[in-house]
């Protein structure tokens, strides 16, 4: 499961964001938990990111959640993320394919981006973590092949563990550097009834590069409209956690038949969970109190006693 996001500075060191955590490992039976985070830069074409400012959550609250999840038992990715200011998903950041006098460039981004996941690797290095995802759905990045490969290179010298890169939905056979991770990662946001045919799309990936494959991502919100496009956080629609189910029990039907599958990070649950009485009129990603919550725990158990 994925916790913690966006990381607003303040909510993560609380008597409730320990407690929300808690209940996610009693309610849903998890065993691993992406601890995501974002940095913002101004927009889409800006090459600095306040990785060190308000709104991001401190260092002391990551290494805080980090200590809080290993102490309940969980094993950890650490997911630094970077957003935009202004609301432009993070998949439009880009710039000229070659440089310009005057014009912002790939290199000075890369150079303030590694900045900000170096920093990052340094932490789940000092804390432990199993895993470190160096990117989340950097669609226009994705072509700078060189540039990933040295700053995994860079993280590489301070970090031991397990790397990963999570790719955006419909990607997974477009990057061509997935030999410079452990793990190859991907959104898994795919329409109800589209997963056999999504993964069968996936499965050469997986089959060329050599690599373990689990979707860093996927989810569904209990929307009446959303298992036809899951990824839209925005889609008209009433609280509907039986639909939430349907994709669940769709996309896992799909999953589980495929062992080369190793893993779903879910989206999401918050630092600020909602009360249970009010699960019926939730409709976003999280399943805490929705009818998938129990789906999800009978499915990972099974999954960790297989």
């Amino acid at each position: 499961m994925t916790w913690g996001w966006t990381g607003i500075r303040g909510t993560w060191d609380t008597d409730s964001a320990r407690e929300s955590m808690r209940l996610m490992v009693e309610t849903t039976a998890v065993n691993w938990v992406t601890i995501a985070y974002a940095a913002e830069q101004e927009h889409a074409y800006s090459t600095a990111i306040s990785f060190r400012e308000a709104p991001t959550v401190t260092d002391d609250e990551i290494r805080g959640a980090i200590r809080e999840a290993k102490a309940l038992g969980l094993r950890v990715c650490l997911k630094p993320v970077v957003n935009v200011a202004d609301g432009t998903w993070r998949a439009h950041i880009g710039f000229f394919d070659w440089d310009v006098p005057g014009e912002p460039t790939w290199g000075e981004w890369f150079e303030s981006y590694t900045e900000f996941i170096v920093h990052a690797a340094t932490i789940a290095a000092e804390e432990g973590c199993e895993l470190f995802c160096v990117g989340c759905e950097m669609v226009r990045a994705d072509a700078q092949a060189d540039r990933w490969r040295a700053l995994i290179a860079r993280v590489r010298e301070i970090y031991a563990g397990l790397v990963t890169y999570n790719c955006d939905k419909y990607q997974e056979d477009h990057i061509t550097w997935w030999d410079a991770v452990d793990v190859i990662g991907s959104s898994g946001y795919y329409p109800l009834g589209s997963w056999d045919a999504q993964l069968e799309r996936i499965r050469p990936v997986v089959e060329k590069f050599d690599r373990p494959f689990l979707f860093m991502e996927s989810g569904c919100p209990s929307r009446s409209d959303s298992p036809s496009l899951p990824n839209d956080w925005s889609l008209p629609g009433h609280p509907d956690g039986d639909a939430q189910l349907r994709w669940y029990d769709d996309a896992f039907a799909a999953i589980r038949a495929r062992p080369w599958v190793r893993g779903v990070m879910l989206w999401d649950w918050p630092a600020r969970l909602y009360p249970a009485s009010d699960a019926a009129t939730n409709d976003d990603y999280c399943p805490y109190g929705k009818p998938a919550q129990e789906f999800l725990r009978e499915q990972y158990s099974a999954w960790r006693a297989s």
